[in-house]
């Protein structure tokens, strides 16, 4: 198995290395011809931005709303009053409770991609930091996932949000879809990715945010993409 990957991989590397800056179009069609692993390959879109002020270092941590989703299918859990069960449930979320879904966080029984909490139930997170801050897992009301419209809250993740950050040297990174995709969804998820980044740009920062882009997939080689101005 580890051969035929190889192989594979080299095979992608000798047609693709006299690579030049791509316009994103032309972008996505090579990575397409390229994903020849059996399985719908994400596509996914890393960029390097400029972070540093003269003084410190900013990051950046936002949502994206993603026009068609990515492609995943992701488990949420509410932690909610009784009341608001039914409407956790409704809005399609797979777990959802109060002491009983604290109870199995506390037990290491993380069954969930994400996690929404109404406010009424933050007094009760205090011990659960330890646990699902290491896993970017804790509610947070700036990113939506502490509210008390759990339905919107749900609807929102379902259809598409996701949360972005930067790691240390400034690269935020995300999957923007699945091979199966039609060119233009790909496309607009792009689109709107870069344009929320670019809307996130903290003030000091001068010159291009963006410093580079670049389009791959799960097991396919990466193109640097032209952003257009």
């Amino acid at each position: 198995m580890k051969n035929k990957s190889s192989k594979r991989y080299k095979k992608l590397l000798e047609t693709s290395k006299d690579k030049k800056v791509e316009t994103l179009e032309d972008a996505i069609k090579k990575i397409k011809n390229n994903c020849t692993a059996k399985f719908d390959e994400s596509i996914d879109v890393s960029l390097n931005l400029n972070l540093k002020q003269k003084k410190e270092e900013v990051s950046l941590r936002t949502l994206v709303n993603l026009p068609h989703g990515n492609g995943k299918k992701i488990k949420i859990a509410v932690l909610c009053e009784e009341s608001k069960i039914k409407e956790a449930k409704d809005a399609g979320a797979e777990l959802s409770g109060s002491d009983n879904l604290i109870n199995d966080i506390t037990a290491g029984k993380i069954n969930f991609d994400k996690l929404i909490a109404t406010p009424a139930m933050m007094s009760k997170m205090g011990k659960l930091g330890k646990i699902l801050g290491p896993k970017g897992l804790m509610p947070n009301p700036k990113l939506g996932t502490v509210t008390a419209d759990v339905k919107k809250a749900v609807k929102a993740l379902k259809e598409g949000q996701i949360e972005i950050k930067n790691d240390k040297d400034g690269n935020v990174s995300a999957s923007i879809g699945k091979k199966s995709f039609s060119d233009n969804k790909i496309m607009e998820n792009f689109n709107v990715f870069i344009q929320t980044i670019k809307k996130e740009k903290p003030n000091g920062i001068k010159g291009d945010f963006i410093l580079s882009s670049f389009l791959t997939s799960t097991m396919g080689i990466s193109y640097k993409v032209k952003l257009r101005a």
